[in-house]
């Protein structure tokens, strides 16, 4: 029997963390080289061979352009090597969402990618770790896997990087899922795909930027001002992702101020601070008077991200831009 041919991809993060002690709650994210990781898993007995590639060794709090690049083309050589069965990225958790959905916009979904990290360090007692990471060589190494775009696994779920969000500070099931449901439960020796692939052999849905424009989030609050809208575009901002209270709300002074930024060329998108939900058009906001466009069921963070490709791609007209957000 041939095992499959997993690269792994490793950018460091929790998953990578080494504490004071196993009983600790402070570590340092990214301290473990991925070839100690590997050799670790190597204990497990999985039924995979793991080619180890180091992207970086960091927290996900510091990721960015530089190592989203890397991660890009380290995928597209993977995916048109067909010695490659399938990609595992260890990330940390705090951007996970950002990394998983930024690719998946960007990557056809010929191979199965899926992005793991864990909540407790490798050296703390109950650490989560090890069994995420069996868990994702098992979604890997499954042929259903192919065509579901990149996925995250984390907690015995397989979630899809459009709808995986971190809802939680330290807890082992951080990670919620909206407007969908999870794709499939996971165990080291099980796995139960709730459904059928729905993207399979579909191509990039975006290129992949040259470059990212700056795009802020502006998180609305009671009693604020217009003040720091002006200051994100006296910095040179092309987009501006509103949090907004309830259904993206925010003061009038504040949404008469994105309106002016819109008609300058700005783009603006109204998202919501509320944990779940859709943000629909003209409900409370007049977007169509204003020139701004509704985040639907995206996430401040997911909705920067989509905003960047979209500005990168060459995107400027809001009616454009918001048949984006609907078809997410």
């Amino acid at each position: 029997m041939t095992l499959p041919r997993i690269l792994v991809l490793g950018t460091g993060g929790t998953i990578a963390g080494a504490g004071s002690g196993a009983t600790g709650a402070a570590y340092r994210p990214g301290d473990l080289a991925l070839g100690t990781l590997i050799a670790h898993l190597d204990a497990l007995n999985l039924a995979a061979e793991l080619v180890p590639q180091d992207i970086a060794q960091i927290g996900s709090q510091d990721i960015g352009w530089t190592q989203w690049r890397a991660l890009h083309a380290a995928c597209v050589a993977a995916i048109a090597d067909p010695a490659v069965d399938g990609i595992i990225i260890t990330h940390g958790t705090d951007t996970a969402e950002e990394t998983g959905y930024l690719l998946d916009l960007t990557l056809p979904t010929a191979k199965p990618i899926v992005l793991v990290g864990a909540m407790r360090a490798a050296d703390a007692v109950g650490a989560d770790g090890m069994r995420n990471f069996a868990n994702a060589v098992r979604v890997v190494s499954d042929r259903e896997s192919c065509g579901r775009g990149v996925m995250l696994v984390m907690g015995d779920a397989v979630l899809a990087a459009r709808d995986a969000r971190k809802a939680a500070t330290s807890a082992i099931d951080a990670f919620r899922t909206f407007p969908r449901g999870p794709l499939a439960r996971v165990m080291p020796a099980t796995l139960d795909w709730f459904g059928p692939p729905h993207r399979r052999n579909e191509g990039a849905r975006y290129a992949f930027p040259q470059a990212l424009p700056r795009v802020a989030i502006l998180t609305a609050g009671a009693g604020m001002d217009a003040a720091p809208v002006e200051a994100l575009l006296g910095i040179g901002c092309k987009g501006v992702v509103l949090a907004g209270m309830g259904q993206g709300n925010a003061p009038a002074s504040v949404l008469a101020a994105l309106s002016r930024a819109a008609a300058r060329g700005v783009q603006v998108v109204r998202s919501a601070r509320v944990d779940e939900g859709i943000v629909d058009r003209n409900v409370e906001v007049d977007d169509d008077a204003l020139g701004l466009v509704a985040a639907r069921a995206l996430g401040p963070a997911k909705a920067r991200i989509l905003l960047m490709v979209l500005i990168a791609n060459g995107m400027t007209d809001a009616a454009h831009i918001q048949a984006a957000f609907d078809g997410g």
